[in-house]
């Protein structure tokens, strides 16, 4: 189930909405622990159970972890977890693409190969690993400590709107939420804005720019040499598709907390106005580059040691953070590509970009993204090769001449428009320019422009769910590109 379907707009949410009128705290944890359950369950019944392993598992280690004084034996306990934690997901999701590399090296040896059966991804399991991570780890650094119940572990692991797309959250910042909140009416009315705006993102910018994108990748995918106007233009519909699916599920994830009265940190804060790849991270996916900071870059020593070995721990971050996107080495190299461009730039290389004039950093930057992606998307290292050739009009044989209009019809042009402007911080512009006209007029007239814009915004976000449930019941195009995660 996901959040931009039927399904779950008009039964599942109605249903789950339910628990914000129970006043008992226990009984409201109860009700989003079977709901969350039933949410992971409707698409992957069998690895709810591995879920409900993972959790139990993970109650017992943190409970491990907190009893012991020792310093020796808090370590190893807290080994454990993690080895425990990192094999299950590397059983899962790694088991396959290790063996068909180690094949190609006994194919390469001249010996015999391994035949292993197709280990299925649970879906969302990178997520619920790190959250596992997270759970074992606060507890051992005495940030929280472990949990009494095991129904809040399992409510912290199970939560449904962050459990396929993430915010990654940390055991310290949900376990005093799950303990202890409460649902405002402000604080629902803002998860229904959030929530609302994410949604839009996703149907009305990342679905409509996905289709094009699609088409022109598998057209790469098939052999065919593309000319460079119809590449870039897959190229650019790729970037905004990623950032708008992203955001939208992590919007509406904040949202969907925010109505059961929890907070959930920002995810994305407007990675494509950056001027640098540093800039970007900071903005872009900010509980996955957040997470691998505080658990493994600075465990392995940060930035506190000499330049070489921080150069090394960068790479070593990314490396794993690209690993952590999928099963595949070009997601290995984008990670390491990105770690290249990062250890540059704390390099004389560095220096001299931030001499340059705003608009020339913010090129080389969306240059390196955008090609990042373009490695991200691609099947192959061949097809990532081939399109980027396409790109800069480097042909590897006769070009097939689609005409731009068969990409960008008026719809797709007028979201392209869209998720450039709403790429940059436009609206909260929009909102504080408001803010400030409103509290600039005389007292009599405050109150009712006040109510107009209120009433106003209540209007414009009840058009965007009915154009979302009008699309939805139409049965547009939308892909869900966490299957990988």
């Amino acid at each position: 189930m996901v959040f931009s379907s039927p399904i779950f707009l008009f039964v599942f949410l109605p249903l789950v909405l339910v628990c914000s009128l129970f006043k008992n705290l226990r009984l409201r944890n109860f009700w989003l622990l079977l709901f969350s359950v039933i949410f992971y369950a409707w698409g992957e019944v069998f690895f709810v159970l591995l879920m409900l392993g993972s959790t139990i598992l993970n109650y017992f280690l943190g409970r491990w972890v907190d009893r012991e004084t020792e310093p020796a034996r808090r370590r190893k306990a807290v080994a454990a977890a993690i080895i425990l934690n990192v094999g299950t997901l590397a059983c899962f999701k790694y088991a396959n693409f290790a063996v068909d590399n180690l094949n190609v090296i006994l194919r390469a040896a001249g010996l015999a190969t391994l035949h292993a059966g197709k280990v299925r991804l649970p879906i969302g399991i990178s997520f619920f690993t790190f959250h596992a991570l997270s759970y074992v780890i606060d507890i051992y650094r005495r940030k929280w400590p472990s949990a009494r119940n095991p129904g809040d572990v399992a409510l912290y692991i199970f939560f449904f709107p962050q459990l396929i797309a993430g915010p990654i959250l940390r055991w310290s910042a949900i376990a005093p939420q799950i303990a202890r909140r409460a649902v405002t009416r402000a604080g629902f009315v803002e998860g229904i804005r959030r929530f609302t705006g994410g949604l839009a993102k996703k149907m009305l910018i990342a679905n409509v720019v996905a289709q094009p994108a699609d088409q022109i990748f598998g057209f790469v995918r098939a052999g065919t040499q593309l000319s460079a106007r119809v590449a870039w233009v897959g190229a650019v519909c790729y970037t905004l598709q990623i950032y708008f699916d992203f955001s939208g599920y992590s919007d509406m994830a904040i949202g969907l907390g925010k109505m059961f009265g929890f907070e959930f940190m920002e995810n994305f804060n407007y990675p494509y106005i950056s001027k640098s790849v540093r800039e970007f991270w900071r903005r872009w996916h900010i509980s996955l580059s957040t997470w691998f900071r505080d658990y493994v870059y600075i465990p392995l020593g940060g930035n506190r040691c000499s330049e070489g070995r921080n150069h090394v721990n960068l790479l070593i971050v990314f490396f794993l953070c690209g690993l952590w996107h999928g099963a595949s080495w070009t997601f290995v190299i984008w990670g390491l590509y990105h770690g290249v461009f990062l250890v540059l730039e704390r390099t004389r290389f560095g220096k001299a970009m931030e001499r340059l004039f705003a608009p020339v950093r913010f090129c080389y930057t969306m240059g390196v993204v955008v090609a990042g992606w373009v490695l991200f998307r691609a099947d192959s290292f061949h097809d990532a090769a081939v399109f980027l050739g396409n790109m800069a009009g480097i042909h590897l044989g006769p070009v097939t001449w689609y005409p731009l209009r068969l990409y960008l019809t008026h719809q797709v042009s007028w979201m392209i428009v869209a998720g450039t402007v709403f790429s940059m911080p436009a609206w909260p512009r929009l909102r504080e320019w408001t803010a400030r006209k409103l509290e600039a007029l005389p007292e009599a007239l405050r109150s009712p422009a006040h109510a107009a814009v209120a009433i106003g915004g209540v209007g414009l976000h009840a058009g965007l769910l009915l154009i979302c449930a009008a699309w939805l019941a139409g049965g547009t195009y939308n892909p869900f590109i966490y299957f990988r995660f």
